[in-house]
Order: C-alpha cells, then structure tokens, then sequence
C-alpha cells in the first residue's frame, strides 16, 4: 500500500470531531462487550509481542518485491494509514521512533469474520497488535501478513491530518501529537538524549562527579535573576525556586569535591522568547585548581562532542538548512577591546558612566535597569559587536560591578576573568576564574544587597552559610553554565519552544 493523501481525513470541525469520538466510543463499548475471561478488549493489560517495527526493518528492509520470508512476527504498532477494500485491508503502523510496517489483513489469512472485525473497529490512531509471516507486498512494502491481530489501545479522538503541518501553538501545546506525527520532534527528543548523555561521558572522562542541589532555596543566589517565590506550610517560610545550583555547588568543592557538575531545572520569574524559558535545564560545572582559561577549553570539548553525539559531525546543519561549523579552535575576544574598535572610540574600566551614557543616546542605545558603568558597557557591547559574531566566540574579561561572583583580573584592574560564549547569536555559556577569598565576596554580596534596597529585583542577597563554607577555603577553581536548551539550539538550528519537550505556556 502506498501512503496518499486520500487515505487521511480532511481537517475537521469540532462537530466532526466529537462525532468522531461518540462513533469511537460506541466501538469502544462493543470491544468491552466482546471481551474474554482471559483479557483483551478496547485496553488490554499487555500484548505478546516478539519484535519491533524497527528492528524488522533493518532485518527484512531489503526484500525485494513479493518475497516470502517464512518468519512469524508478532508486532504493535500504532495505525496511522488504512485502507480497506473487498477482501483486503492494509493499514501503516508506527513505532514510537517513527518506523513503520504495512499490516495486511486479508479474507484468506485470518476469515470473513475476523476481517469484518477489522473494518468495523480499527481506526486511524488505534494501536494494534498483528501477528503473522514477515513478506514484502507486490509494491516492495515490507508488510506483515495478518493471521491473527487485537486492539491494543482504542483512541477516541482522530489524528490530524498527515499532510498537513501543525500550527507551531499546536505543536506546543499539543507535543504528544507533534511527535506522532511529524519526524523532526521526534529527532528533537533523540538528539537532545543523545547530547545529555555526551555531556555526561565527557565529564566522567575527565573525572567530573555529578550531584544533586536543593531546587527549593531559602534565599535565591548564583546568579542575577528575578525568582520565583513559594511558601513551605511544613516551615511555614517562604522559599525560593533556584535560579542557578552555583552556590551548592562550590559548597560541595569546599567538601572535596574538587571536579564536580550538575543537569538539571532551574527557574527564573522574566520574559519568555526565543532564547528565553522561565523553566530551563541547566548544565554548571566546577573544576578545582583551573581557570577561566582551563574551563573554556573543556566547554570547547564538551560542546564539539554533544554536536557529534547528535549528528555525528562538528559541521552541523541547523533546521533551515544552514550549515554552521562548530569544529577548530574558537576565537577569544576582550569585550572592551571589541567594543573600541567597533564603536571606534576608548572605553576603559575607568570610564564615566556619564561617558557611556552620552555614547548611548548618540546611537540610540536604552538605557538598562538600574544602570552602572558595566551594565552600560554591557548594552553597548551588545549594540556595537554581538551582531558581528559569526563563529563560536568566546567573549573575555567583563566590567567587575556586573560579575559579584568573579574573580578580578590578575593584570587588568576593573574587570573580572568572565566570559560568555556566544554561538548562532546568542549567549550559549559563561564561564569564570571563581572569586574564592571570602572577605571580598562578603564586600560583594554587601553591594548586591545595596542594589537590592534600590529595587534591583535581581540583585543577590547576602548569604551567610555560603560565606561561612568559603571561610573553610574554597580552592581555586574555573566555573561554568550553559543551557542545555540553547546547546540544543546551537545544534539543531532550533528555537527554544521546539527544544524543550513540554515548554510552559499559557
């Protein structure tokens, strides 16, 4: 059988559709009715099955037209096309990875009763359970030919149309639908699978112990973000959703692990777009006695294996067709230096943020929340250079008042070793030199607190455990982040809705 357009149906009214289901209910009911002692019906607890639709095909995809193979399979699958004529049906079932195999229900094979069965209960969208010989059709089509076969889950609502591409609102809110039938979500979940597991074989090379952080906080901190709030009626306090695991983690280098990272969720109360999710999975790492420059290259590696894992190349092709090499060396930028030379003017650490201003205004810069000199430079770096990115580029050494966590520079006198890596355009991961003497980071936190009696709702508060684990000796380390949504992006080509599985929406 050959899949056509003429073997779905049209696209459907809500009147189509909940005739549709009163109709599928009714069948519903007479499988219950035509149950056995021994089980079956519309929702049987199991199906004997002995082999995979994907597994049959890499065994017998290459049988030629009208071969017997004289094997019995017994398979389930779910029915995404049929057929029915006199006194043959054929139908297409899918496997969960999108691989399909033709079921041939014939009169001769399996009796007029039996048949009849088939046409009257088997929808599009049911999943069945066939069992019989591995052939391939008069049409090549590797089949199955139908000696026996059940109901393995009866669906109540039709499928959408195969030819007809979801809108992206519904493939978001409607996934489960998405990856039946469209074969790139599909390939999302793998790849984003296979890259999770690169990043994981890629620490443990390099002796990287992964953990476990509290996602619930008393006090939000690791980073500078808005957090969402929620009260624990058992303390009867109010917590926070974590918006980054950093200062867990440097507690567990503070205990000895001295290589340590972590995958997981966290949360942050702002916009929503296209590189923005207010629930994202996050990747931090930390590697004793490293810096900045050691765990660059080592988010250089990690990155280069993930795009192998999931395409098996470092020259990715992104979802529009556009071919993005992701292999080499990656550039190293100073920010202020690319900012100079792009704006063609002398900015320094030292430099007004009255200067910055005016430079602002002249190119019609905005002004940020709660501006100081870095986050002036931040804005106009962003106007005047991130566009100008084409290649995987770290961008190094930023305005110390931005960076409360960072180590200064060990030559340059106002800036901290911090980079961010920007990739497709856009921030991928940030990585540090960490600060580790306690007396500097409780001045730090002092000034945050300081911003955040101003009203800078993502300015971090002082955190007196965090300080008291840092008064025991934190080693020196190298740190980083870097989302695991946007890894995905950078890779696939992607938008942040498609990367992530079930991505909140309202």
């Amino acid at each position: 059988m050959t899949d056509t357009p003429e073997n779905v149906p049209a696209e459907m009214s809500e009147e189509d559709i909940i005739e549709q289901k009163a109709v599928r209910l009714a069948k519903r009911e007479r499988l219950i009715a035509e149950r056995s002692d021994a089980g079956g019906g519309a929702y049987p607890v199991s199906v004997p099955v002995t082999d995979t639709i994907t597994d049959l095909r890499e065994r017998f995809g290459d049988l030629e037209a009208g071969a017997e193979t004289g094997v019995t399979a017994a398979v389930a699958g779910r029915v995404v096309f049929s057929r029915n004529t006199g006194k043959l049906c054929f139908a297409s079932l899918q496997a969960g990875d999108g691989s399909r195999i033709q079921a041939m229900v014939s009169l001769a094979s399996v009796g007029e009763e039996s048949l009849q069965r088939w046409k009257e209960l088997v929808d599009l969208g049911d999943h069945v359970f066939v069992t019989g010989e591995v052939v391939s059709s008069r049409r090549g089509e590797l089949s199955i030919m139908v000696a026996d076969w059940a109901i393995a889950s009866k669906a109540l609502l039709p499928l959408p149309n195969l030819y007809s591409e979801l809108s992206d609102e519904a493939r978001v809110r409607s996934r489960f639908l998405d990856l039946i039938v469209r074969d790139q979500a599909r390939a999302t979940v793998r790849a984003r699978a296979r890259i999770n597991q690169s990043l994981r074989q890629t620490f443990a090379d390099h002796g990287f112990i992964e953990v476990e952080t509290p996602m619930l906080q008393i006090q939000h901190g690791g980073a500078s973000a808005r957090p969402f709030v929620t009260h624990s009626n058992a303390f009867d306090a109010d917590l926070y959703l974590r918006i980054a695991p950093e200062l867990f983690l440097k507690r567990a280098a503070v205990g000895g692990i001295d290589r340590v990272f972590e995958i997981n969720r966290n949360f942050r109360n702002e916009g929503a777009d296209s590189t923005h999710s207010p629930e994202f999975a996050m990747l931090e790492a930390y590697q004793s006695y490293s810096d900045y420059h050691g765990i660059a290259d080592l988010t250089q590696e990690l990155i280069q294996n993930a795009a192998i894992a999931a395409t098996g190349s470092t020259t990715v092709t992104w979802a529009d067709g556009t071919v993005y090499d992701l292999g080499g060396e990656w550039d190293r930028v100073s920010m202020y230096d690319s900012l100079n030379a792009a704006a063609g003017v002398d900015i320094t650490p030292e430099t007004s943020v009255d200067d910055l201003r005016a430079l602002a205004e002249a190119h019609g810069v905005d002004e940020p929340a709660h501006p100081t000199h870095g986050k002036w430079v931040e804005e106009l770096w962003e106007h005047f250079v991130k566009g100008t990115l084409t290649r995987p580029t770290f961008v190094m050494d930023f305005p110390l008042d931005t960076s409360p966590l960072v180590r200064e520079h060990r030559s340059i006198p106002g800036v901290v070793e911090k980079w961010d890596l920007y990739v497709r355009g856009f921030e991928l991961a940030t990585g540090y030199s960490e600060l580790i003497d306690p007396v500097i980071q409780r001045e730090r936190f002092i000034d945050q607190a300081r911003l955040a009696a101003q009203g800078d709702l993502e300015a971090m508060r002082i955190d007196e455990e965090f300080l008291r684990a840092m008064e025991h000796g934190m080693p020196p380390m190298g740190g980083m982040g870097m989302g695991i949504d946007r890894l995905l992006m950078a890779i696939t080509g992607l938008g942040i809705r498609e990367t992530i599985l079930f991505p909140l929406v309202k």
